[in-house]
């Protein structure tokens, strides 16, 4: 005899979760795939080993996975602050976090580009410097850092909050320093969602595309992203060229965030 469940409809909510992610997720995945595997395995590799397929994904990637690291570190830093001290404007700063979630992508392009170009009120003092902001493979790491970054917070925030500052208080008290306590305590208990929030911001960075195409200047070989790529196939009547690049960056992606969710997953054993 089955024991009985504490939702009801069981079988009402499975069959309608299966079909929505279905209708969503997994046909337009399938169709995808489809499309892409009409040509045969020569065709697939000309198509991903062109120089301006792999100039795009190096650079797709690359600034992916750099603007996370990025937003890892300092979404740590600004939660610490915001859950660990109480001051004026602590409210405001908490929602401005999320400011890039609400605002749409191409408004954000174009705030950052006429910030961050040579005659910007930042790129300007960059430029002095010898650094290029907008039209350059930083430009890019600007708006995917821009996009990524709340994913780490918002991750991270509940988690400390949680913890509470009395694991810290007994460290102290058994005679650890601050950043005894820090790696020892906190970052361990942090670790987890740390990753979680990486994980997030790369894949959301991944597929950006309205934030990207102004600021990075759109130049083959040097500021072109997969995602705009895949566009500009489209637009050639390119379809199946296209699809296998979406498809292998899929494949690519789906294998990078599977190393680190297993990552995560190991963390939280030797946790237990």
């Amino acid at each position: 005899m089955s024991k009985p469940r504490v939702i009801p409809g069981f079988g009402l909510s499975l069959g309608f979760t299966v079909t929505y992610l279905s209708l969503i997720i997994l046909i337009p995945l399938a169709a995808l795939f489809v499309k892409a595997g009409g040509l045969g395995p020569a065709e697939w590799w000309r198509i991903l080993s062109a120089p301006r397929v792999l100039a795009a994904a190096k650079l797709t990637f690359g600034a992916s996975a750099a603007a996370a690291t990025v937003s890892a570190v300092v979404g740590l830093l600004v939660t610490w602050v915001l859950v660990r001290y109480r001051f004026p404007g602590r409210r405001v700063l908490d929602a401005m976090v999320d400011l890039p979630f609400a605002l749409p992508t191409a408004v954000a392009g174009i705030t950052l580009t006429s910030i961050y170009a040579p005659n910007g009120w930042i790129g300007q003092y960059l430029a002095g410097w010898g650094i290029q902001g907008a039209y350059s493979p930083f430009g890019v790491f600007i708006a995917l850092t821009f996009i990524g970054f709340p994913f780490v917070v918002r991750t991270v925030q509940p988690v400390m909050e949680d913890l509470g500052p009395e694991l810290e208080e007994a460290a102290a008290t058994l005679g650890a320093g601050r950043w005894t306590v820090f790696w020892r305590v906190i970052l361990p208990a942090l670790l987890p969602a740390i990753i979680t929030g990486f994980t997030l911001a790369f894949a959301r960075a991944i597929g950006e595309y309205g934030s990207v195409i102004f600021i990075s200047g759109n130049l083959p070989m040097k500021t072109e992203i997969l995602p705009l790529l895949i566009v500009s196939q489209l637009e050639q009547y390119k379809y199946r060229d296209a699809a296998v690049i979406a498809a292998g960056m899929l494949m690519v992606s789906f294998a990078l965030l599977f190393l680190i969710n297993l990552l995560q997953r190991r963390l939280n054993w030797h946790k237990r």
